[in-house]
């Protein structure tokens, strides 16, 4: 269990960030074929541990949840999808929705050796924005339930966990309040979520002043971090950037980092 009574651990790392004004094409399989134009910037990530009791997802888009679960073979097809339900009804108390849908599970590890689409993502980035969330809203319902939906407010929300205690390569997001829609720049997933047909549509972050990162050190599997990626209520805040990194204060003996994330619908 992680000690929130610990001093704040802040780090300085280097963030990959996109150059300004670049559309970015990104192979999720074969990265080596992507045109990601970035540039690092060395930012102070900050310790959310400490103001855990204040976040808000309408306030700063993300929140660090205490939500253990029970499935732990994410290889197994029913256990996956019992774990999206789980997730599901998590997101469904956090915004009161009348219905959560899910889709893109996706399990992660920095181990030497693994594929592509199951790498730890580098760079700040917003997945995914209005133009996939619609899509996915056809996939996933009824056509003339699906127009009703999309029709009031409707929010894409990330559900981030780890599946041993984080080592290495841990996970930051940004402070929504801090993040400027002129900051935001295009970008096109090819290939994304298990190697779907279709483009997938997002943004990618340049950086700016004012921009304020934090990560939960040594996260556990029994925490839960959930953020806000598009919100159809304009005014609202929304594009949580986030991003992996490498922690500079971590063992060269530390485990490689495995952790499962579920993208979700939220339709109020």
């Amino acid at each position: 269990m992680t000690n929130e009574a610990a001093q704040p651990r802040d780090v300085e790392a280097r963030l990959r960030h996109v150059k300004r004004g670049e559309k970015a094409t990104f192979y999720a399989g074969d990265r080596e074929r992507s045109y990601w134009p970035g540039e690092e910037h060395a930012v102070i990530i900050h310790d959310m541990r400490p103001i855990r009791a204040e976040l808000a997802l309408d306030r700063n888009g993300f929140v660090l949840l205490d939500e253990p679960t029970d499935v732990t073979d994410f290889a197994n097809s029913d256990e996956k999808a019992r774990y999206c339900r789980q997730c599901e009804e998590v997101v469904q108390r956090l915004t009161g929705a009348d219905k959560v849908v899910s889709f893109g599970p996706i399990v992660r590890t920095s181990a030497a050796g693994t594929h592509g689409h199951n790498q730890p993502a580098f760079g700040a980035h917003v997945d995914y924005g209005a133009r996939t969330v619609a899509d996915y809203t056809f996939d996933l319902l009824p056509r003339e339930e699906a127009e009703e939906r999309l029709a009031r407010r409707h929010i894409l929300i990330n559900v981030w966990r780890p599946l041993a205690p984080v080592e290495s390569t841990p996970f930051a997001v940004a402070d929504a309040s801090t993040i400027r829609r002129e900051d935001l720049f295009d970008s096109e997933v090819i290939g994304g979520l298990g190697g779907i047909d279709r483009s997938l549509w997002g943004f990618n972050l340049a950086h700016a002043p004012g921009q304020r990162w934090y990560w939960a050190p040594e996260m556990q599997p029994h925490e839960l971090l959930a953020f806000k990626l598009f919100d159809s209520e304009a005014d609202a805040v929304q594009f949580t950037a986030h991003t992996a990194f490498e922690d500079p204060g971590a063992p060269a003996d530390a485990a490689p980092r495995q952790s499962i994330e579920l993208r979700t619908i939220a339709y109020l």
